[in-house]
């Protein structure tokens, strides 16, 4: 798998622990772990040693984060940072900071399986320097001899189901990059969206009759092409919108002498979430509702707000294209502060970001004033 729209402030849900390889964190998301439970299971009733077996599964874990890593290395080429891998079931998400162009992401998409085509050729190169025959049934049949004719058909089987035209594949994202030179984003998107649904369907029904596991990793492929097909029509909906169409304009603050009571009154007073904390004319932190209620539970209603607000928070200028925003409210209950030479001119949260999507999408033109 490619690239995912995202933001620095963001974390992908669900990922534990974190090491870092060329600067870049790679996580692990939680159902990564109940696979590999699953495969050690698998391994104990075969017929392999439980050495070479360890080494293919950590051979093939070796191969998805080198393909990972080559996106993030082509992204990076593009001038597009990646923030984080994350290592799912079916392959890893290098999240990025900002959106690929086309052809950003047609190369950036190429690169996974063109390293998974490397090893295998490298491997082919190797067996044949020592006159040996390649085993094409060594998946059926593993043994100690033959690890590196598996490890060679994993990567090939890797690259192969990556450059299935498909969304959220490499090779769904590289469609939707043809696609955008001839139609809209959203459409593009929506035809690779719509062949990773199907194809997510047709392994489903497979996998139920046949092979569980396969059912699983359909499960995760119509995820994924659902999700994207969301964002796709959210950034149509968005773009070429200023910030300030979409913001709230009347909007409550707190002083950084507030306390947490002060805090809670205007939580159940108002349908305001989040709340600006300023000193003067200068905003200094934003106090989230789950700050607010986890400054309750430790230090009681006298605390005071400053003691629990984030005083690094995101800001975008009002003149934004609420499209290049859309990463930065990926998570629920997000809020970005609308700022404009350091003055506090609006908020923009989730909840109203989706209620202007929605009016949006029944016709309804914003106003930019």
């Amino acid at each position: 798998m490619a690239e995912e729209r995202s933001t620095p402030a963001t974390v992908a849900p669900g990922s534990v622990g974190s090491v870092r390889l060329f600067g870049v964190p790679i996580r692990l998301h939680f159902t990564v772990v109940l696979l590999l439970i699953f495969l050690v299971v698998i391994g104990l009733g075969s017929n392999q040693s439980p050495a070479s077996y360890t080494l293919f599964v950590l051979a093939l874990i070796a191969s998805v984060l080198l393909h990972e890593l080559a996106h993030a290395l082509v992204s990076s080429h593009c001038g597009i940072r990646t923030i984080e891998i994350v290592m799912y079931p079916i392959g890893g998400v290098a999240r990025l900071e900002r959106p690929a162009k086309p052809w950003e992401e047609f190369w950036i998409g190429l690169a996974g399986p063109a390293v998974n085509l490397a090893i295998a050729g490298l491997i082919f190169a190797v067996l044949f320097s020592q006159n040996r025959t390649f085993h094409l049934f060594a998946l059926t049949e593993p043994s100690a001899d033959n690890l590196a004719d598996r490890i060679a058909l994993g990567n090939l089987i890797l690259a192969g189901f990556n450059l299935l035209p498909a969304f959220p594949m490499d090779g769904g994202r590289m469609l939707r990059a043809i696609l955008s030179h001839l139609k809209s984003e959203y459409e593009a998107t929506r035809i690779a969206t719509w062949s990773g649904r199907m194809l997510a369907i047709s392994m489903g029904l497979y996998g139920f009759i046949y092979m569980p596991m396969l059912a699983f990793v359909a499960f995760f492929i119509y995820l994924g092409a659902a999700n994207e097909g969301a964002a796709s029509r959210g950034r149509s909906l968005t773009q070429g919108i200023p910030v300030r169409a979409a913001m709230m304009t009347e909007f409550h603050t707190l002083s950084h002498g507030s306390t947490i009571r002060d805090a809670a009154n205007l939580l159940l007073s108002t349908s305001q979430q989040d709340f600006p904390i300023v000193h003067g004319d200068q905003v200094i932190g934003l106090l989230a509702r789950n700050a607010l209620l986890r400054g309750m539970a430790h230090d009681g209603q006298a605390s005071y707000v400053a003691g629990f607000m984030q005083r690094e928070f995101p800001s975008v200028p009002p003149d934004r294209d609420l499209a290049e925003v859309l990463p930065l409210m990926a998570q629920a209950g997000a809020c970005v502060l609308v700022m404009q030479d350091g003055r506090l001119l609006g908020l923009l949260s989730s909840d109203n970001l989706s209620q202007f999507l929605l009016l949006r999408s029944v016709g309804l033109q914003p106003s930019e004033g």
